[in-house]
């Protein structure tokens, strides 16, 4: 099982990024997925989670900037960013929620927004 994160990179402050999730060895519309992201020095925390169902859940710090989204077909998850702000700089994790209970994440993708 594989979940690669990519599509991060640097970008200035209301700027846009969009993240993707490709998986292998599993298919997500099996799977609640899930975005986290770690600043320096601070604790990985959610962002956002898209259910088997569908349904959509987004932390406050980027509710109505950020967008969790899945293509069934390209088995991969993905995460729109707008209106990027500093503070959203950190690395950026997707993981299935069952991984991600138990500690197993693989590689994040940088995301640096500059003021």
């Amino acid at each position: 099982v594989q979940l690669q994160a990519s599509g991060g990179g640097l970008v200035q402050a209301g700027g846009s990024l969009r993240l993707s999730c490709a998986a292998s060895g599993i298919f997500v519309g099996a799977n609640t997925i899930v975005w986290f992201r770690q600043a320096p020095g601070k604790q990985r925390d959610l962002i956002a989670r898209i259910t088997i169902g569908g349904s959509a859940y987004y932390a406050d710090s980027v509710k109505g900037r950020f967008t969790i989204s899945r293509d069934n077909a390209k088995n991969t998850v993905y995460l729109q960013m707008d209106s990027l702000k500093p503070e959203d700089t950190a690395d950026h994790y997707c993981n299935t929620n069952t991984r991600a209970s138990i500690g197993n994440w693989g590689q994040g993708t940088q995301v640096t927004v500059s003021s």
